[in-house]
């Protein structure tokens, strides 16, 4: 596990976090998308848990731009304080291109196989999809991605595997926001929409206050297979 420097496409260079497979000569990629919360312990665990399962992770710091190496307590009114700051300065479309610029650093590695995946929540279940729309990443996963049927629009770009999980109570979200997604997503058939019943935004983030065990073991359970037949198959 370290930390390396990425260089933008347009100038400067920003962090990210590096997490690495132990013993495999070649092994796929996984760029882990970070919440409005930085790359903090939550982001740097689920790189590590990535890199045990068998793939390159890495998570870049995508607030760089207003203050590099963020990294917020999702769990304090001072954290989502700073966060909703960051989030209301964040532009999607650079942050957009900085995970376009991870993508083609990480195939660059000599340790990175032929295919590379993404995994995103919250801010970076939006961020997901939009890699899923704008990239030729092998295959995307959005967590509770707030905004995306904002860019439905933008799904008929979609040429690889996305999967999207939905919390049906997300307090960022509404039924018409998921009805449209669902709606936008229907015809794309590489695309795929799970929502999860009685559940609130970021119930699959460990230690949250909405975290919900049943329903995060069945989005990750799904997510790990999805990865499994996109990447190492």
């Amino acid at each position: 596990m370290t930390d390396v420097l990425i260089k933008a496409a347009d100038e400067g260079q920003f962090g990210a976090y590096l997490a690495e497979p132990k013993g495999a000569a070649k092994a796929p990629g996984m760029i882990v998308i970070q919440e409005i919360f930085g790359i903090n312990g939550n982001v740097r665990a689920i790189c590590d848990e990535y890199a045990a399962e068998g793939y390159v992770a890495i998570a870049p710091d995508l607030f760089w731009r207003q203050e590099p190496g963020v990294q917020l307590d999702s769990n304090t009114k001072e954290g989502w304080d700073r966060a909703m700051v960051l989030f209301q300065g964040f532009s999607e479309t650079k942050g957009a291109e900085d995970l376009i610029a991870t993508l083609a650093w990480l195939r660059a590695q000599p340790g990175v196989g032929s295919k590379v995946g993404c995994v995103g929540y919250c801010l970076g279940g939006k961020l997901a999809y939009l890699m899923a729309t704008r990239s030729d990443v092998d295959a995307s996963v959005g967590y509770y991605g707030v905004g995306i049927d904002g860019s439905i629009g933008e799904a008929s770009a979609i040429t690889k595997p996305l999967m999207l999980h939905a919390a049906e109570k997300d307090g960022f979200s509404s039924p018409e926001a998921l009805k449209a997604i669902r709606d936008g997503l229907a015809p794309i058939v590489h695309a795929t929409v799970h929502s999860y019943p009685g559940v609130d935004h970021a119930f699959a983030r460990k230690g949250g206050e909405h975290y919900d065990a049943p329903a995060a073991a069945l989005a990750d359970g799904r997510t790990e297979r999805f990865f499994t037949d996109n990447l190492k198959a």
